[in-house]
């Protein structure tokens, strides 16, 4: 049975005191994929050693997360178009628009989403979707670049069932998470409505931690706690769910 964590933050201080332990657990779980997310050029170098340490395991995204499109955003977005042109990744992500600490760089926000999937497309790489506090501006943003070539996850889904089927519509997949486990999550009640075709895992470690770990530091190990609530979602084995799922992340990435 192979699981796939298809967003975890392997590279976050809250695990340098026992990554290799951590990611040893997962792989011992049968998650042993990993796709790793890129937040800033800061984290670039960390994720290239964790790379190199487990080449088999370990597949990584280059992008600009939209909580840290700042002043220097233009330098960001020309590392990453730099990296793009050194080597290869599987996504661009994360991506996208987040308003739930602050609005001050929306427009920011929205061209650095906008300009970073037109990288997707020149690279014919899948975009990973960050979107917190603003449906409605990731949403116009992806119609406005609505295209065959135009893919991706739509990560730590959080919407409602018009809002999921728009997503799947614009060529996104879902990432279920820790968040499905929750008693307030309320994607468990649509959930079965939504084709498995359409879903895959994640952690968003160190984030979000699946019940019964709630407000506790998430790890990807837990992929299978998320596995065993679709498992139950669905009515079906725990073993389908990691083959589909998996399944649909190949589709997605490419490996």
């Amino acid at each position: 049975m192979i699981l796939t964590d298809t967003h975890t933050h392997l590279y976050s201080e809250e695990f340098d005191a026992d990554r290799n332990e951590m990611i040893e657990r997962a792989i011992q779980k049968g998650i042993s994929r990993f796709f790793v997310p890129s937040i800033d050029s800061s984290y670039t170098q960390k994720m290239y050693d964790l790379e190199k340490q487990f080449p088999s395991n370990v597949f990584l995204m280059m992008g600009l997360h939209p909580t840290y499109v700042k002043e220097n955003y233009l330098d960001e977005l020309a590392h990453v178009e730099r990296e793009l042109e050194k080597r290869k990744f599987q996504a661009i992500g994360e991506i996208g628009i987040d308003l739930f600490w602050d609005k001050t760089f929306l427009k920011q926000q929205q061209y650095a989403f906008q300009y970073q999937i037109q990288l997707a497309k020149k690279h014919k790489l899948a975009i990973n979707i960050h979107c917190r506090d603003a449906f409605d501006e990731v949403f116009e943003v992806l119609e406005s670049e609505k295209s065959e070539d135009l893919f991706g996850i739509f990560h730590c889904f959080t919407g409602d069932f018009d809002q999921a089927k728009r997503a799947i519509s614009l060529g996104m997949k879902l990432g279920i998470g820790g968040v499905s486990t929750f008693k307030n999550g309320k994607i468990d009640q649509f959930l079965n409505q939504i084709d498995l075709q359409e879903v895959v895992l994640e952690t968003d470690s160190p984030y979000l931690a699946p019940v019964p770990y709630r407000g506790k530091r998430n790890e990807s190990s837990y992929t299978f706690l998320v596995a065993e609530k679709l498992a139950s979602i669905y009515n079906v084995t725990i073993e389908e769910i990691a083959q589909v799922t998996t399944k649909n992340s190949k589709k997605i990435f490419g490996i």
